[in-house]
């Protein structure tokens, strides 16, 4: 059964940083691309980024809105993905969730339970 634990969220000021992490277990890490998915109050889900199966110069995608701002990556020796995020914006606001690419964007059973990211002042 495939389980994705995400932590690293919280409040942080524009301008802030965080690192988001997700463990995962249940399947084999090293046959997907994965990915972050977020979602907004009354907004829909969206890719933030994505990553391929390899561990180093693997393929990554960014949605334009946090490119140069944002980093994925992966450790395939712990199972485990990442997503730093610097010079954050309110507009970053939303729910993070750790997703198998590509089911997770729209199966709640492809990622896991999230973690919310705020950012305030």
């Amino acid at each position: 059964q495939v389980q994705l634990v995400e932590s690293g969220g919280g409040i942080a000021q524009p301008g802030g940083s965080l690192t988001l992490s997700c463990a995962a277990s249940g399947f084999t890490f090293t046959f997907y691309s994965m990915g972050w998915v977020r979602q907004a109050p009354g907004k829909d889900v969206e890719w933030v980024s994505r990553i391929g199966t390899a561990d180093s110069n693997s393929d990554t995608y960014y949605i334009d809105s946090v490119k140069g701002r944002f980093t994925i990556s992966r450790d395939n020796s712990k199972n485990s993905l990442y997503l730093q995020m610097n010079s954050l914006k309110p507009e970053d606001t939303a729910m993070y969730f750790c997703a198998k690419v590509p089911d997770g964007l729209r199966d709640v059973k492809s990622r896991g339970r999230g973690t919310q990211v705020t950012v305030s002042s």
